[in-house]
């Protein structure tokens, strides 16, 4: 079920970079809403492009090494022999997938959809869902952990710290309209 530490998610790059977003789906996966995992590839991906935007290599290397150490299991392991024996559009994307397949998720979370096609998906009984479908999901499912994981993360917040109008503004703009809607009719 989506709402048990039992549901696997694969994290796309493109969903951990956004600092807003990524902190959502880390406090949703603290509050135990679902297992976030990952690869190597993701996170060297997510460094490249830390540094792309002009975050030096020491923090992107803390950044990430903070993540694995926040969730120790979320790194997925022996998934690289899979690569080469899967078909996407964009050859680039299979890594995400084989991580996927190797690790049992059920979801891949990716706000590239259109690189995972849902026939394709379908045979290794994967599905992706954009991070906006997919917090709103885990929302509907357990609206009260919900709402203390991202009281908990407004709370903690820091440079710039904002309260919680500022935050579900922040989503918006990144593009979690329906989260940040959701979120602000529960509160």
């Amino acid at each position: 079920m989506i709402h048990s530490v039992r549901f696997k998610a694969v994290l796309d790059t493109n969903v951990i970079y956004p600092i807003i977003i990524r902190d959502l789906l880390f406090w949703f996966a603290h509050y135990e809403l679902f297992t976030p995992k990952w690869s190597e590839h993701i996170f060297d991906e997510w460094k490249s492009v830390m540094e792309r935007k002009g975050i030096g290599e020491k923090i992107a290397r803390m950044r990430i090494e903070n993540a694995n150490l926040a969730f120790p299991d979320g790194l997925v392991k022996n998934y690289k022999s899979i690569i080469k024996s899967l078909n996407l559009p964009d050859p680039k994307d299979c890594h995400v997938l084989a991580a996927a397949i190797k690790t049992n998720a059920t979801i891949i979370v990716t706000n590239n959809i259109k690189d995972f096609p849902t026939e394709y998906l379908e045979q290794f009984g994967i599905k992706t869902k954009t991070a906006d479908d997919f917090l709103t999901d885990i929302i509907d499912l357990n609206h009260e952990q919900a709402i203390k994981a991202f009281k908990e993360m407004v709370f903690n917040k820091r440079n710039p710290d904002l309260n919680e109008f500022q935050v579900l503004q922040s989503l918006r703009k990144i593009g979690l309209k329906e989260t940040a809607n959701y979120l602000h009719a529960l509160l």
